[in-house]
């Protein structure tokens, strides 16, 4: 598993361990490590180009101990300054192996050579504001970053690409962005949270030894092996009810998609058995593209009670895609949170629910997109997708449930539990219908047995990656269900698919 951190968590972290070591000794490990990734990066070291943007912080004085080994390898390498403060033992390790020095200007702007030596830069490293740094960045820095941004070079960042809040993702204005970003001790959370880690390209978290110092993480993101081991598997004694039985209430007359699309999402994510319910027209399109799902027209004017018992067992549900938000669709939802299991509520069922707080249950898995949030929360959608680590954690503490917030960066939040961040979500996957498959998928999780936070996690995961197995760009959702079974043998080895 993959652990993050916020900037003060991983100082105090620092601290306790450069208070056990000689002066130095951190700054020489992350110079080293970053001075291996540039040169990985570069291919051939000697003759190349190298500009380093330098700010006051220690991370420019990484940068400038770097470039030094650089230089001595044969580099030509060049440091900007971006004001009058650099750390002072690493301007001279770069003078002393060969290295150049260059002021970067004041806040009336940068000269014009500056401009020149970053345009002529094979690899541009950002060592202009590290961590510590918050809000938008000032000039000269915002000018640098620019620079570097337009320019032809791979663009590698220390620690975090300046302008990023190390703690949140946040962007308050001009940033870096990188190709490459080395991530000293741990990882942190601005790193694998939008709209900052958008911007960090590649990450390559270095082991300086804090370890050891490090506290419990508050944002954590599952790796393969993680969802692999999390995942429900079928045993010699399995049958269709002990692998799970999940039922799908979504779809209308009006909204005859979206149930296909959910029901395909919880056939191939694994149910043992998929009971669905709803309109004679949902119910005649389910029946002729998944034949396997068992199914239950929802007649006009029945009791909606009476009808979900007629669905039959099952072990967990999937609630709103398509099912529309009139009294009706409000009766079929207080029918289905009724019965106590646990439920995936999407779509119009969140809709429902930010109308009608009382629908609120136990054991509920929620999938908003910001939007939907919004209303969840009373929140405007654009302060939603700025800062969406702490309007999860919001939603997930005053509702009491747990919730996925789709989008750039997929966050699953529960109380009293790190923040899972999903790794595997793709641009691609922002077209209509591809939700829907997300909600059956992890409906088919939970009546396998998995927790809502695992469910929803694994569901996130195995989805992002259906995406990326698909060899056609663009995507469709209904592409998605098919690529199901290819993203879960993705995650085992080749030892395990044997046996």
């Amino acid at each position: 598993m993959l652990t993050a951190y916020t900037a003060d968590q991983i100082r105090a972290a620092e601290h306790a361990l450069m208070a056990r070591l000689p002066e130095g000794t951190l700054m020489q490990r992350a110079a080293t490590a970053l001075a291996v990734v540039t040169a990985r990066t570069l291919g051939r070291v000697y003759g190349s180009r190298v500009a380093l943007l330098i700010g006051g912080g220690d991370n420019g004085g990484d940068a400038l101990y770097a470039g030094a080994r650089l230089a001595r390898r044969g580099a030509r390498v060049e440091a900007v300054l971006a004001g009058s403060r650099a750390h002072e033992g690493g301007l001279a390790a770069l003078r002393a192996a060969g290295g150049r020095v260059a002021a970067g200007g004041e806040r009336g702007g940068l000269p014009g050579g500056v401009a020149d030596v970053v345009a002529a830069a094979d690899v541009i490293v950002d060592g202009l504001v590290g961590i510590g740094g918050g809000g938008a960045l000032r000039e000269p820095y915002a000018g640098l970053a620019n620079l570097a941004n337009d320019a032809d070079g791979t663009v590698v960042a220390v620690d975090v690409p300046s302008g990023v809040d190390a703690s949140t993702g946040c962007v308050a204005g001009a940033a870096v962005r990188a190709d490459v970003t080395v991530t000293f001790g741990a990882c942190k959370i601005g790193l694998l949270v939008d709209p900052g880690a958008s911007l960090a390209g590649r990450l390559e978290v270095i082991d300086i030894g804090l370890g050891p110092y490090l506290p419990e993480p508050d944002v954590v993101a599952l790796t393969a092996a993680d969802v692999a081991g999390r995942l429900p598997r079928p045993e010699a004694e399995s049958d269709k009810y002990r692998r799970g039985v999940v039922g799908v209430v979504a779809g209308s007359d009006r909204y005859t998609g979206a149930a296909v699309l959910a029901v395909g999402g919880a056939v191939r994510g694994g149910a043992g058995m998929v009971r669905f319910a709803s309109a004679p027209t949902p119910v005649q399109l389910v029946r002729a593209r998944w034949p396997e799902a068992v199914t239950t027209v929802i007649e006009p004017g029945e009791d909606p009670r009476a009808a979900i018992e007629r669905v039959g067992r099952v072990q967990a549900w999937v609630l709103g895609p398509g099912m529309g938000t009139d009294e009706r669709a409000h009766a079929l939802a207080r029918a289905v949170l009724g019965t106590g299991l646990p439920t995936v509520l999407d779509a119009d069922g969140l809709t429902l629910l930010a109308a009608d707080r009382s629908l609120l249950r136990p054991d509920l898995l929620l999938t908003p997109h910001a939007g939907e949030l919004s209303r969840l929360l009373g929140v405007p959608r654009e302060r939603i997708e700025a800062n969406r680590l702490e309007h999860v954690r919001r939603a997930a503490g005053e509702l009491g449930v747990t919730v996925l917030l789709k989008g750039s960066t997929t966050l699953v939040a529960e109380t009293g539990r790190p923040v899972r961040v999903n790794t595997t979500g793709t641009p691609w996957l922002a077209t209509g219908g591809t939700g829907d498959v997300l909600s059956g998928l992890a409906g088919a999780l939970l009546a396998g047995g998995l927790s809502c936070l695992d469910a929803g996690s694994c569901a996130a995961f195995l989805h992002g990656l259906a995406a990326r197995v698909l060899p056609a760009r663009p995507i469709s959702a209904q592409d998605l269900p098919d690529a199901l079974p290819e993203a879960r043998r993705a995650l085992d080895s080749p030892a395990k698919m044997e046996g």
